[in-house]
């Protein structure tokens, strides 16, 4: 806005104390909403936890050449793909967000591994952003199994291709064209020789989409690929790059998972309120954790499962009266048999030993079940 400098005195002062008064507004509404710093993961595995509820991961696993991923308030960029792969076999890597449990690695209050024939909708949304000078798939996983498995390679992966740039083609051969989610796909089924592999591969580059996850474990399931009474372990969102990929990026994702009935893969009746205190025992180099989780709540927890991730630099080497997934980044520490209920006002403790780098600091939030907690 530009002001005249032809008007009054008296206007120009009130001018003034208005855009003083506007920049004081701005000021408060960015303190009462601050943005999640940008983490770069350059790790082969690296991962971090963002919007307190989905996991980054690099996922660097076909070349020895140096990848980074950036992750964001909202997703994630490759800010660094060096190296190529032949285009006729596997790419070299999956740099990804996902919602559930990937190699042990799950993600905070995640609801995943869920049986199928309990998940009443899955809603997500996803928005991709593309390059010119790369070789790269832009694929959405979804990954099925008999088990409730958190660990290791699933029975059926579901690939949905939003994109493709250079010679590249899905695992197995095409049968078939069908529409699914109101959308035409060409249908690629076939294995890689760890797991079946269905994908549903677009015609044309498709940038974004809001969709049910459901409506392709149907149609796996309706194939034969899959059946009712296994479970869905995690939905992803990311590219497979076999040259170059610097600047691909998610801009957005979002994975929900709604059940019904009793699910033997549910992480818990959800906490009404929880709170966390972390007392730690700090080293050069060294540390140990004592984390006592307390139900605020009118209910009992069961089954519960506490998420944070710790701060850059730190690694668990060992832990008690839990079982953590993750020993870097995104940590969710699940109950051993005899601590698995949290009772109403009750509280439940576990700990671990861990090293660390640099400055020491503890996690800045924490989840139960997927609802955030105080921390005393």
């Amino acid at each position: 806005m530009r002001s005249s400098p032809h008007r009054l005195r008296t206007v120009r002062a009130l001018f003034g104390a208005l855009l003083t008064a506007l920049a004081t507004v701005a000021a408060l509404v960015t303190a009462g909403a601050p943005a999640q710093a940008d983490t770069l993961i350059c790790e082969t595995y690296g991962s971090t936890v963002i919007q307190g509820r989905y996991v980054v991961q690099n996922n660097r696993w076909g070349t020895s050449a140096t990848q980074c991923v950036t992750a964001t308030d909202t997703g994630f960029r490759v800010t660094q793909a060096d190296g190529s792969v032949p285009t006729n076999g596997a790419p070299k890597s999956y740099p990804s967000v996902f919602n559930g449990c990937h190699y042990t690695n799950c993600s905070p209050g995640t609801k995943l591994p869920a049986q199928v024939s309990t998940i009443s909708s899955a809603p997500s949304s996803i928005s991709y952003g593309f390059v010119s000078d790369a070789v790269f798939n832009a694929s959405y996983d979804i990954w099925l199994d008999p088990t409730p498995r958190t660990d290791g390679v699933n029975r059926t992966e579901i690939m949905i291709w939003f994109n493709r740039v250079g010679s590249i083609q899905p695992i197995g051969s095409r049968v078939a064209t069908a529409t699914v989610g109101g959308r035409t796909w060409e249908v690629w089924t076939g294995s890689n020789g760890s797991n079946d592999v269905i994908s549903f591969v677009a015609p044309s580059a498709l940038a974004s989409w809001s969709f049910d996850v459901m409506d392709f474990v149907d149609a796996t399931v309706a194939r034969g690929m899959a059946q009712n009474n296994w479970y869905l372990t995690s939905v992803q969102a990311g590219f497979e790059p076999w040259q170059n990929g610097a600047g691909l990026a998610v801009n957005s994702f979002s994975s929900t998972v709604n059940t019904g009935g009793t699910d033997p893969g549910d992480p818990g009746d959800p906490a009404g309120a929880c709170q966390v205190a972390y007392d730690t025992n700090v080293w050069q180099g060294g540390f140990t954790a004592n984390l006592t989780v307390k139900n605020t709540g009118s209910a009992p927890i069961d089954g519960w499962r506490l998420g944070f991730t710790l701060p850059s630099g730190q690694r668990i080497t060992s832990s008690w009266n839990a079982t953590l997934t993750g020993s870097s980044g995104a940590v969710t520490a699940a109950p051993v048999a005899y601590n698995a209920r949290i009772p109403a006002g009750g509280t439940q403790s576990f700990g671990f030993q861990g090293t660390y780098s640099g400055t020491f600091a503890e996690p800045s939030a924490f989840t139960l079940n997927g609802t955030a907690c105080s921390v005393v």
